[in-house]
């Protein structure tokens, strides 16, 4: 292979990334902001400081077949995985694509998020996940389901050892709301959040019940009813940018002590006060 060769490849290869970060179509990206829901991209750019996250398995595809699933095999595979830095310390992310087969998760999927979760166990940094999928992609059938084990074995291993903070953006099903339940700090937003064992469809089905989004899961009813949300937010730009916050104020892991701010402000100023 010449030179030319060699940059006519690269070329290529640079046009793909680009066409990938910018997602699937417009009018995925369009039907993902009529939800009032900002696109994964977005979302990163508001978690990281700016120019820092680099992405993993960035051209990833699924192996797949039946179902049709063999004509669409979009890279990343709906779910975006990398590393950025929060106010200049290292955070890993893996964060759900839902333009892209929904956000579910299947095989290649799931590996993805298992290679992050890996890494930031062993690097002893802190683990975010943004979730909006829509849980198992049935159509990869027991292999989806097994993924699944995978990231509730890492979570569970994960405890106590990294911070896991999960955010909730989307209509979250099944194993994409039993992770986030496993991690450390839960976030919602109003009338964007969900999170449910199984929809309101089949809840109607069997107990005849009929029920909404919001009402059987949504940010509301985790954040007063069952406490499985910590916080509560009316955008995702306030909720990112306490994300953020909270980073700041956590060890990257059990071994280190949180970070410290020097402080002007005299340490018996209290003292002082009562002396007056």
């Amino acid at each position: 292979m010449t030179v030319a060769d060699v940059s006519v490849r690269v070329a290529e290869r640079e046009a793909i990334k680009e066409a990938v970060e910018l997602g699937p179509s417009p009018s995925a990206t369009e039907a993902q902001h009529a939800r009032g829901k900002l696109t994964v991209r977005e979302r990163l750019d508001l978690l990281f400081d700016p120019g820092t996250f680099r992405e993993i398995e960035q051209l990833r595809r699924h192996r797949a077949s039946g179902f049709g699933l063999e004509d669409r095999r979009p890279h990343t595979d709906g779910v975006v995985t990398g590393w950025g830095k929060v106010d200049g310390r290292k955070v890993f992310v893996y964060a759900h694509d839902f333009r892209i087969f929904g956000g579910s998760l299947g095989e290649a999927h799931a590996q993805k998020i298992h290679k992050v979760m890996d890494l930031a166990l062993a690097s002893g940094l802190p683990l975010v996940s943004l979730s909006d999928g829509a849980g198992a992609r049935i159509q990869e059938g027991v292999t989806a389901l097994a993924g699944y084990g995978g990231i509730f074995r890492r979570n569970v291993a994960a405890s106590g050892v990294i911070p896991q903070i999960s955010v909730m953006l989307g209509p979250c099903a099944g194993g994409a709301t039993y992770s986030p339940a496993l991690t450390d700090y839960v976030f919602m937003v109003r009338d964007i959040s969900q999170m449910y064992i199984t929809g309101p469809d089949v809840v109607q089905a069997v107990t005849g019940e009929k029920i909404t989004h919001n009402d059987l899961g949504g940010a509301q009813v985790h954040s007063t009813v069952s406490g499985a949300s910590t916080f509560l937010y009316d955008t995702e730009e306030e909720c990112l940018q306490d994300v953020r916050h909270l980073l700041s104020l956590l060890p990257s892991n059990n071994r280190e002590l949180p970070p410290s701010v020097p402080c002007d402000d005299p340490a018996d100023r209290r003292g002082e006060a009562l002396s007056r």
